[in-house]
């Protein structure tokens, strides 16, 4: 059978390091780190505490008599404790999610970091392997989610969080090339993998905490798909596009050839964005060209009128519902909200969330945004997110702004130096990591591929 499914299966299976290049290797410690400062940000979160008791509720206890013994041979980042592998991968999920600083690939609108990199640490710490064999893993994990996130395209987007769903392939690709799956197993952890993939919007409307939820299950579930199918499950052969598949079931404009484009030689992993401002990226454009805007004619917070953001559809799918958020998490999800944030305070962070996100300031600025479609803008989505913006001063002026590539995307993207800062303060907020302990976090990983073994990332920094 050569059929997409199958050469993407083939592909996540026999990835090897000597086929990844070297800016695609030093990308993805980078993304590494990122992610971890986001596991990191979790702590302490009411939601990311609720899924994490769980798991360890759930988990294996430890051994009488030997209660210096860690209960399971993953890591729990927010807490540093050790569980099972599949518990680890669901705590760490949620934990890196919830800050929302993790990564994003804007072509597949898909955060792959949540949910890759979870299941493919816990599964390398478990199997004790190499740190190159965790950057291979990783890499299959982000070209075979991105891709299936482009496959499923925008009409998937509209009612489905692509986190989500995309996100038990991405896991299931990463976590079967540790286990040394061969093409075929590949395909079955797919077809389980696939049958799994859940994650709706709604949560948005009244501020639910599903989105935890997301990453959570998305890479725990990849992770099992992956483990069944070494054990001999059988999964759905044609799971992407089969007449019963995930196409059929999840979207209108599906594209099978998304799935194997130019595999091998187009490295999606290197496509993917940091996130700079702590909401939805949705917003980041528009927020950027307000910036713009207010820096380029030294406006000040009250001389906002009014502010336009022209935008693409998917925006207003995903933020169009949130009109007055009751919570810091539905906040990031306000248009208004974040750039009432970035014209104050020239940056909306996680501080910035937590202590301003209801001041009166912040919402008479919010009620003064709106969103409308724009044709220019749209028609780029969602290979490219431009930001634009037309401001109404108070003294009766109209400026417009345009921002073509947001802060962390790759043609603007962070630099170490920039991603250490940010895992500091990630860390500083809530904190889970005194600073000593995440400054030696991050510059152990920087050099994770000269690892003999992946041990604990946190928990050994001290």
């Amino acid at each position: 059978m050569n059929s997409p499914t199958a050469q993407l299966a083939a592909f996540a299976a026999g990835l090897r390091f000597d086929a990844i290049p070297e800016p695609v290797v030093r990308r993805t410690e980078d993304l590494l780190v990122d992610w971890f400062a986001s596991a990191v940000a979790g702590h302490g979160s009411r939601p990311v505490e609720s899924i994490t008791r769980f798991a360890q509720a759930m988990g294996p206890q430890p051994v009488l008599g030997c209660d210096t013994e860690p209960a399971g041979a993953a890591e729990v980042i927010v807490n540093r404790a050790r569980t099972s592998p599949y518990l680890a991968t669901m705590a760490n999920a949620a934990a890196s999610h919830v800050a929302e600083q993790d990564d994003v690939h804007n072509g597949s609108v898909f955060h792959p970091a949540t949910v890759v990199f979870p299941a493919a640490v816990a599964t390398a710490q478990a199997l004790g392997a190499s740190g190159q064999q965790l950057i291979v893993a990783s890499v299959a994990g982000y070209e075979v989610g991105i891709r299936v996130g482009e496959f499923l395209g925008r009409s998937h987007y509209k009612v489905f969080h692509t986190t989500g769903t995309a996100g038990t392939l991405a896991a299931a690709a990463a976590v079967g090339n540790l286990l040394g799956l061969n093409a075929q197993l590949m395909r079955h952890a797919f077809g389980s993998a696939g049958t799994q993939s859940a994650g709706l919007w709604e949560f948005l409307r009244t501020g639910a905490d599903s989105k935890q939820l997301h990453p959570a299950h998305a890479s725990a579930a990849g992770l099992m798909a992956a483990y069944l199918a070494k054990d001999g499950f059988t999964g759905a052969a044609q799971i992407f596009e089969g007449p019963q598949g995930m196409a059929a079931g999840m979207s209108s404009d599906a594209d099978p050839a998304k799935l194997i484009d130019r595999l091998g030689t187009r490295w999606a992993t290197a496509e993917t964005s940091f996130k700079y401002h702590a909401s939805c990226r949705h917003t980041h454009p528009a927020a950027d060209a307000l910036l713009q805007v207010m820096q380029a004619h030294g406006l000040k917070p009250d001389d906002l009128a009014r502010v336009v953001t022209h935008v693409h559809q998917g925006a207003i799918d995903v933020l169009g519902p949130v009109v007055r958020p009751a919570t810091v998490h539905q906040s990031k999800f306000s248009m208004g909200t974040v750039l009432a944030l970035v014209a104050r305070f020239g940056h909306a962070g996680l501080v910035e969330f937590d202590q301003h996100f209801l001041d009166e300031a912040t919402q008479s600025l919010r009620d003064r945004v709106t969103m409308e479609l724009d044709a220019e803008v749209d028609g780029a989505y969602p290979q490219r997110w431009i930001g634009k913006v037309t401001v109404y001063t108070t003294d009766g002026r109209v400026l417009q702004g345009r921002v073509d590539e947001p802060k962390g995307d790759p043609g603007n993207t962070l630099s170490r130096d920039e991603i250490t800062a940010k895992a500091l303060r990630l860390a500083a907020f809530s904190g889970g990591a005194t600073p000593s302990e995440m400054q030696a976090a991050v510059e152990a990983l920087w050099q994770v591929a000269q690892w003999p073994r992946v041990g604990a990332l946190l928990a050994g920094a001290a």
